[in-house]
This record gives C-alpha cells, structure tokens and sequence, in this order.
C-alpha cells in the first residue's frame, strides 16, 4: 500500500482504556480490485465474517462483562477494516460502562457501519452465554475432498495464477462437474505486519474439472504472499473463475485467530450469507 508509511498501523500502539471508534482504521476495497480487474460489475457476493473472542465492556456499576462477537461485513462496502484497529476499537470498550448488551451492540454496528460504508451484522454473546456454544460455533470438519495429500513438487511461493496452467489438458474435457475441495495448507502474511496468516480454504464448484494438483500448487503459492484476508480470496476467486470458465464458484476461507479475532471471507456466485463453520484451528 502506498500510504503505508504514514498510517498508524504495524507500529507499537498506545491501547486506549476508553470508548474511541477512531481507533477504527478503514482501508478501501477498489485499488486492490483494480489489480484484479474488478473496477465495476463483481462476479461474486459474499461477506467477511469475523469472530471475536476477546470482548469486554463495565456495566453501570463498573463490574466487567466478557462477551464474544461476531461481526457480518458485506463484500459490497467500500472499506474493509484493518484487523489491529479493529482490536484497539474493541479494546477501547473494556474500562467504559454501558447500560446494557444491546447499547453496545447497537453502538459497534453504528461505528463499523460508518467505517466501511455499509450496513454491518453485530452479534454479542455475553455472560451466562459463555457457559454454552452460541449458534453453530461447534468446531466441526469441513465438507468436501482434501488435496493436502498430493505428493506434487513446489519451488513457488508468491501468489503465481500461471501456476493453474500446470496441465492445461485437464479441464478441457466436455464433461460438466460439481465438486467440493479444500486444503489447510492457505498461508499468507499481513500487508501492513508482514505477520503470517494462517487458514484452511475450501472450494465448491460448477464446470469443467479443476485439476487438483494445480489447485494445490496455486494456493501453496499464496505462502509468501502480502495481502489482507479478503484481498486473497478475492484473488483466488477471480483466477480460478477466469481460468475454468466455471459456471458456479464459492471460495471460503478460515483464518486462525490473531488478537483475539478470526476472519473469515466468503465469496460466491451463489448466496452471499456465509457457512457458519468453526474449525479445530479456531
């Protein structure tokens, strides 16, 4: 990013101990979908779900309440929100008081809608809660065929498309295909941080066969890769969609927490409501 000199971000940080929603640090969709050609129509929906494990407030007599979150941002806003601001925000609530659960719920979608400009889902789980699993955070496998098993060759590791091309035979064949895969071999590092991130990535579609090893190799390419969350699987979508000429396609990825946040972006020709899913990394 070009102004990654100047932003207040992968520096050390003062944590604020009061209320700030300036913490929140919006970084725009368009350059990095210009990179991609996607400057006007998107060939995908989708949102970036993310979980928060580490969300605490006072109530009005000052006792703490300790809560988790989830947080739906639809693909179609027009900023995304830096992960470390998203933590000092949220850390900004623990030693402020509010009235009640839904005062601070109604608050965080107020400041994150504002931030990314766009409506965003707010869900908090707090108290006696905690004492059981909120909806569909069972940690569960995800569905499909792994292809971690491959025993491929790899000298790769910047985010190459050509590396699809691998056998260029494959998929050329008349015969029409649906097919559910995934890897948990998804590495790439923070844009600002340089940080690793890590995640499991799973692939459902509609056309022509993907060949698997060049799947594989493709994604291993990612481990060297400098982008945001979203930014890679926005990538993976559009190659993968330009490539095969699919006729549906849904790319998710979960991310392991850092901060005490997961994140976790969706994007599909199908729906734009994310699977609920919770992996054993999470």
């Amino acid at each position: 990013m070009s102004e990654s000199t100047t932003i207040p971000l992968g520096k050390q940080t003062q944590y604020p101990v009061t209320y700030d929603p300036r913490q929140l640090y919006p970084v725009p969709r368009a350059p990095k979908r210009a990179e991609l050609g996607l400057e006007t129509k998107l060939p995908f929906s989708g949102e970036d779900l993310w979980n928060g494990y580490e969300i605490s407030w006072l109530n009005p007599k000052g006792k703490p309440i300790a809560a988790l979150g989830q947080f739906r941002f639809p693909c179609t806003s027009i900023n995304i929100v830096e992960s470390k601001s998203f933590k000092l925000y949220l850390n900004s609530f623990n030693q402020s008081r509010f009235e009640s659960c839904a005062q601070v719920s109604a608050m965080m979608e107020r400041d994150l809608s504002s931030a990314t400009g766009a409506p965003v889902g707010v869900k908090l789980y707090p108290g006696a809660s905690l004492n059981k699993t909120p909806p569909n955070w069972n940690i569960t496998t995800l569905p499909g065929t792994c292809i971690d098993h491959l025993d491929i060759e790899i000298d790769c590791y910047h985010a190459d498309p050509t590396l699809l091309d691998t056998n260029p035979g494959a998929h050329t064949a008349s015969a029409i295909v649906s097919e559910t895969l995934y890897s948990h071999l998804l590495k790439s590092n923070c844009l600002i941080t340089s940080q690793p991130d890590w995640a499991s990535i799973w692939i459902q579609y509609k056309g022509r066969a993907l060949d698997h090893a060049a799947l594989l190799r493709y994604l291993i390419s990612f481990r060297q890769h400098n982008e945001f969350h979203e930014q890679c699987v926005e990538r993976i979508f559009t190659a993968l969609w330009r490539h095969y000429k699919l006729q549906s396609l849904s790319v998710y990825a979960r991310y392991t927490r850092r901060g005490g946040l997961d994140i976790n972006p969706w994007r599909s020709t199908e729906t734009a409501s994310a699977p609920d899913w919770r992996l054993v990394r999470q």
